[in-house]
């Protein structure tokens, strides 16, 4: 960790020299995190200045500056995000998942902490703000129960349809960010929602050196979660390109994006793995069906409005 991290992120001076005004400054909350960590990899290789923004210790070196904050109280949130100067922010500093929490920890986690976030920018003047959401938003995941689903592959209009805590709490901040978007002086939200989000070590030892047939996975005991978010996953470095974009391109308000990679999780082509674990959903394809091992996710909203699109599949 560089020794000059903190003073230089909060003097107005970037640590190679340059004046903070020459810099777009991003803070990133949750910047410790998996994604975190990939989300300032990505914005410190493309020029910007960062800030971590996160209740424990410091655990990257990447950012240009930390500030220790706790994301559920307002005027931790307001204080820092004044401090750091931030054009832009990036929201992950959320509880990952519902295993290691109560229900209503969970909950609180996701919502009020996007709320805490978005305030501060609208009245900081924060420009553009993009969140994590997650696939769970459409009512997958975590739920016990299979995932309910009018046609594939999903797209940012399929209906949402979440039951338990975390899933709840996500849809909620989704909620919550159109609402902030719709104000006449807010900055511009993105949510973006996504399944499990794997790097080339974990491709490697789960897909690649696996046994990755239908019938092998339906005796895995991960099999129901796999089902229920459509054997979909995201590798981090096209997840963190996502959330760049977001902050980059111009457009009014709110919108949420699907982030997922070109292909399943499954050796199986496509149409076969619909006929065996959804076959009474609607399939819209243009081309009237899947011909090869095409994601379930359709993220052609991020490619059409944001440029981006997954260029990593565990396939190659």
């Amino acid at each position: 960790m560089r020794n000059d991290s903190v003073v230089c992120g909060f003097l107005g001076q970037g640590c190679d020299g340059e004046t903070m005004s020459s810099r777009t400054t991003v803070a990133v909350t949750g910047g410790n995190g998996q994604v975190g960590r990939g989300v300032l990899r990505e914005l410190a290789d493309h020029g910007y200045r960062t800030v971590n923004l996160s209740r424990s210790s410091r655990r990257e070196d990447v950012a240009d500056g930390y500030r220790r904050t706790d994301l559920l109280d307002a005027g931790e949130v307001y204080g820092s995000l004044a401090a750091c100067d931030a054009d832009a922010v990036v929201h992950l500093g959320m509880v990952p998942n519902p295993e290691g929490s109560p229900g209503h920890v969970t909950f609180e986690s996701n919502v009020m902490t996007t709320y805490h976030v978005l305030e501060a920018c609208q009245h900081l003047d924060v420009d553009s703000v993009a969140v994590a959401s997650s696939m769970s938003a459409l009512g997958a995941g975590y739920d016990p129960d299979p995932v309910r689903l009018d046609y594939l592959p999903v797209d940012e209009e399929h209906p949402s349809d979440p039951r338990d805590p975390y899933a709840l709490g996500k849809r909620v901040l989704e909620v919550t960010a159109e609402g902030v978007g719709r104000r006449n002086d807010g900055p511009t939200v993105s949510t973006l929602r996504f399944p499990i989000v794997v790097d080339d070590e974990w491709i490697s030892e789960t897909l690649v050196d696996s046994d990755r047939s239908l019938d092998t996975i339906r005796e895995a005991p991960y099999y129901h979660s796999v089902r229920n978010t459509l054997f979909a996953y995201v590798h981090l470095a096209d997840l963190a390109a996502l959330f760049r974009r977001c902050l980059e391109t111009d457009f009014e308000g709110h919108e949420t994006f699907w982030a997922a990679a070109p292909d399943t999780t499954v050796d199986l082509p496509t149409a076969d793995l619909v006929a065996a674990e959804y076959p009474d959903v609607d399939v819209r394809v243009e081309t009237g069906g899947f011909d090869g091992h095409e994601s379930l996710v359709d993220t052609t909203k991020a490619r059409e409005l944001l440029g981006w699109e997954a260029e990593r599949s565990w396939r190659d």
